[in-house]
């Protein structure tokens, strides 16, 4: 029985050490949208991204997150700004990133853009402190991901939906929890 955990525990680690050898190349050829990149996680995964060369899109919420993301990185590094609320600025983002990419198309669509405030025990809030949250965290996130995918398939790209692991402790209520 030692000898079959001992052969298994082998396998898994030989495996283990094939993938994590693997490297993935033309990383200046590929394009990753990321919404959110004001600051916090979208904002670090967008500088990441840049200095290991890839071609970022950041979406940015206000102008002043914009421009500070793009005077810190380099020319590869784009902005534009994106409200996830509102079809409109999800529309006029989506033909930014055609252009921008051509026939190349997206490698990977990162959705990072989402709202914690406001929480509060539920007996507090109003429905539309609900609809709040869910418009950014959930509804602008599908609106997003509906606008990609023949730019995604192009390339065999990803999507990546960013969580929370605040999703799974609900302290006060709210619609944190349920949007994401």
């Amino acid at each position: 029985m030692w000898l079959y955990l001992v052969v298994l525990m082998g396998l898994y680690y030989l495996l283990r050490w094939y993938r994590e050898r693997q490297v993935v190349s033309h990383l200046r050829d590929k394009f990753v949208f990321i919404t959110g990149c004001d600051s916090g996680f979208g904002n670090l995964l967008a500088r990441q991204l840049d200095l290991r060369g890839l071609m970022v899109l950041a979406a940015c919420l206000t102008e002043q997150g914009a421009e500070q993301l793009r005077n810190q990185m380099s020319d590869r590094l784009q902005t534009v700004i994106l409200d996830v609320t509102k079809t409109e600025s999800i529309a006029e983002a989506t033909e930014w990133v055609k252009e921008d990419v051509g026939d190349r198309g997206l490698w990977g669509l990162v959705n990072n853009a989402g709202i914690l405030l406001p929480a509060a025990p539920n007996e507090w809030q109003t429905k539309d402190d609900f609809s709040k949250i869910l418009n950014v965290n959930l509804i602008g996130l599908i609106e997003v991901t509906l606008s990609f995918p023949p730019l995604i398939r192009k390339t065999r790209g990803r999507v990546v939906n960013v969580s929370s692991p605040a999703r799974r402790v609900s302290l006060f209520g709210g619609g944190y929890c349920i949007s994401k």
